[in-house]
């Protein structure tokens, strides 16, 4: 269920900060909505390690002028602390329907267009937080079982094609989203629900991803921030573990799902 964002949330913690400077920057735009979704909005949110995910409904069209001023004002949050993880799509009334409109985002400290997908349209219907304005259940068609299913398993694929491109998956945030997106995936569709990310760590194990992989994603997400730098080794046996896991895991959920 959709919820406001209560006094209690807005504590003066850097996300907090943050959160307060975003919106009142986004006052000049006319925002008729502000939502949280992602682990924010999923109650697994840990400030300085998860991504702030972001929905800003723009009343009007999303003009050159519209991104400059969206330019500027991501650049005026640049010295708070999390800024780098506040990421945000802009949609207006008129496009917020279109699932394969690809919308102005501004994510990984750059601008760009992408469309805002089925997954995370059903987050926003379950548990989105409504940090200002109108309700996603207002603005956003709701997403059926058939649709959801049918998304996930397509993103699935799409992870799929990408094992083959090695030299990626050294890289922490690849082991780590292949990961517990596939878990996520697998509960969406033999359940029909949505989970975090760390109920999805959770149940890797059992669902016979390699132990130790396991293990390091749980240190570097959930452990001590500051952990050692990994080895050459380790990252290259890691990405072969995950690689080797996961071409089998997704043809089986592919065949079944597909």
């Amino acid at each position: 269920m959709t919820h406001e964002m209560t006094h209690e949330m807005t504590h003066e913690d850097a996300t907090g900060r943050l959160l307060g400077r975003f919106l009142a920057a986004l006052r000049d735009l006319a925002p008729v909505a502000v939502w949280a979704h992602g682990s924010l909005g999923g109650g697994d949110y840990q400030e300085g390690r998860s991504d702030l995910d972001l929905i800003a409904v723009l009343d009007g069209p999303i003009t050159p002028g519209t991104v400059w001023r969206v330019a500027r004002l991501h650049a005026r949050l640049g010295a708070e602390p999390l800024a780098h993880k506040l990421h945000c799509s802009y949609l207006t009334p008129e496009t917020a329907a279109d699932v394969e409109r690809r919308h102005l985002t501004r994510a990984r400290e750059r601008l760009f267009k992408r469309p805002v997908g089925l997954v995370t349209r059903r987050e926003l219907h379950t548990f989105g937080l409504v940090l200002h304005g109108d309700s996603p259940k207002d603005l956003l068609p709701p997403v059926s079982d058939r649709d959801l299913a049918e998304s996930v398993v397509q993103d699935q694929w799409e992870w799929r094609l990408e094992l083959g491109k090695v030299g990626n998956w050294t890289n922490d945030l690849w082991v780590d989203l292949g990961l517990l997106t596939h878990a996520r995936a697998l509960v969406t569709l033999s359940e029909g629900r949505l989970i975090t990310k760390r109920e999805a760590l959770d149940l890797l194990p059992t669902l016979g991803a390699p132990v130790e992989v396991v293990e390091d994603i749980e240190r570097r997400r959930y452990g001590t921030p500051a952990g050692p730098v990994p080895s050459e080794e380790w990252t290259a046996r890691r990405s072969a573990l995950t690689r080797e896991y996961l071409g089998p895991a997704i043809d089986a959920l592919v065949r079944a799902y597909g």
